[in-house]
């Protein structure tokens, strides 16, 4: 672009005025700022090579260079962090975290405390803030874990329950009862 306009400061500092309206400031530390013909579009390349674009609508974009990330903040208050392995993180206004990892599992952060995973094979992982996790797997078994016992339902109806002291109760559909010890040892069984 053809300069119109070149102006020394006593600090260094150099301004380019385009002939397309934009202003070029260059410091003497090696960062420079591009302001767009709008007046609304800034780029600020500072020294280290981190990039800072203020867009026409106040949407301000920074990259890290160090660190090969992108952290977008958007005027209603959405930040999104864009990581070199390809994660991404939302961060809402009201508090709330979606993690999109690279293998595509999304795991959001609620501010009630609690959380829920999804796995790229449809599993389900919800985390109570009491620390009760449910666990819905895609074949139709869903789990239920607590600080007393972690119980397995089957599609069919069969609810299996290990305690924490190592005891196992099996109930089938067809209202039989199976119980073990914590050795696998049967001590009752209602067989029908």
């Amino acid at each position: 672009e053809e300069i119109q306009r070149e102006t020394a400061y006593p600090d260094g500092k150099v301004e380019k005025v385009l002939k397309n309206g934009c202003h070029l400031i260059f410091f003497p530390n090696g960062t420079w700022k591009k302001v767009g013909s709008d007046g609304k579009t800034i780029t600020i390349t500072f020294f280290n090579g981190d990039v800072k674009q203020i867009m026409p609508d106040q949407t301000v974009i920074y990259y890290y260079a160090d660190a090969k990330t992108t952290h977008t903040t958007y005027t209603d208050g959405l930040e999104v962090l864009q990581f070199s392995n390809g994660q991404i993180e939302k961060h809402y206004p009201d508090g709330k975290k979606e993690i999109t990892f690279p293998d595509q599992t999304i795991k959001s952060l609620f501010t009630d405390g609690q959380e829920e995973s999804i796995f790229p094979d449809g599993t389900v992982v919800r985390v109570q803030r009491d620390g009760t996790k449910t666990i819905e797997f895609n074949n139709g078994q869903r789990e239920l874990h607590t600080s007393e016992f972690k119980r397995r339902e089957y599609p069919d109806g069969t609810v299996k329950t290990v305690y924490m002291n190592g005891q196992q109760e099996t109930k089938y559909v067809s209202g039989r009862v199976r119980i073990k010890d914590k050795d696998g040892n049967i001590i009752m069984d209602t067989k029908l």
